[in-house]
C-alpha cells in the first residue's frame, strides 16, 4: 500500500488526504512526488494512469481523489477515526467536506496554499469574499452547536477538520485575522500535532512552485 502525495507545501488535496490517513490509525507508507516537473507527470501517468494526486495504491486498487481516499480509509478504520460516530454529525461532516471538495473556487484561486510564505491579504471582494464568509459562517455554526464535545468542528477531530486545515493555513499565509470562536478553532487545528508535523515537512521540502489560478506554472529545486 502507498499514498502518493504532491508537495505538502502547496497541494491542498494532498494535505487533506495525508491528514486523514495519518489520523486514521492505519500504517500507510507515503511518497511525495513534486508537482510541476515533467518527470513527475510521466511517473504518475505510468504508475496510476493519470497525472493527478493524491492517489492511494493498494495491492489491487488505484484510488484517486481525496474524498474517495477518505471514504476508503473510513471503511478500513475503527469507528470515529475518520468520520464522527454520531450519525447526524457524520452526515454534516460529509456535507461540509463535499462542499470544500467541489466549491470555494474564489478562495482556491486567490489564496492558493503556500505554508512557507507570508503574503499580503488579497482584496476581499467578489467570489473570495463570498467564500470566506461562507467558511466563517459554518465554522461558527458548528462550533456553537458542538463546542461542548471538543475543540474541533464536530468536537473530536475528524475528516472535516482535515479538509479545512488548508483553509487554516491560507488564513495564516495571507494574514487574514479571525476572532473569538473562529480564532480558537483555527488555533486548535494549527497546533494539532498532525498539522504541526506536516507543516515541518512542508518547510523542509526542497521544491518551489510558481502557482497560477489553474495550478503550477513552473517548478524548480531551491538551493
Amino acid at each position: 500500500m502507498e499514498l502518493l502525495l504532491g508537495n505538502l507545501n502547496y497541494s491542498s488535496w494532498s494535505i487533506r488526504a495525508a491528514l486523514v490517513a495519518r489520523g486514521c490509525g492505519l500504517d500507510i507508507p507515503e511518497r511525495v512526488v513534486p508537482l510541476g516537473f515533467d518527470e513527475t507527470k510521466q511517473f504518475l501517468l505510468k504508475e496510476t494512469g493519470l497525472h493527478t494526486v493524491p492517489v492511494l495504491r493498494t495491492d489491487h486498487l488505484i484510488i484517486r481523489d481525496s474524498l474517495a481516499i477518505t471514504e476508503w480509509l473510513a471503511e478500513k478504520s475503527a469507528p470515529g477515526k475518520v468520520w464522527p460516530e454520531d450519525s447526524d454529525k457524520r452526515a454534516l461532516a460529509r456535507s461540509v467536506c463535499a462542499e470544500m471538495h467541489s466549491g470555494f473556487l474564489g478562495l482556491r484561486s486567490q489564496m492558493p496554499v503556500n505554508i512557507r510564505a507570508t503574503s499580503p491579504t488579497p482584496a476581499l471582494e467578489g467570489d473570495l469574499a463570498v467564500d470566506i464568509d461562507r467558511v466563517k459562517k459554518f465554522w461558527n455554526d458548528l462550533r456553537t452547536q458542538f463546542q461542548r464535545d471538543g475543540e474541533f468542528l464536530f468536537g473530536a477531530w475528524s475528516a472535516a477538520d482535515a479538509f479545512y486545515a488548508p483553509v487554516v493555513t491560507r488564513f495564516r499565509t495571507y494574514g487574514y485575522g479571525l476572532t473569538g470562536a473562529l480564532a480558537d478553532y483555527s488555533d486548535a487545528v494549527w497546533e494539532r500535532d498532525l498539522l504541526k508535523t506536516l507543516r515541518a515537512q512542508a518547510e523542509d521540502e526542497p521544491w518551489e512552485i510558481e502557482m497560477g489560478h489553474l495550478g503550477p506554472l513552473r517548478a524548480w529545486v531551491r538551493e
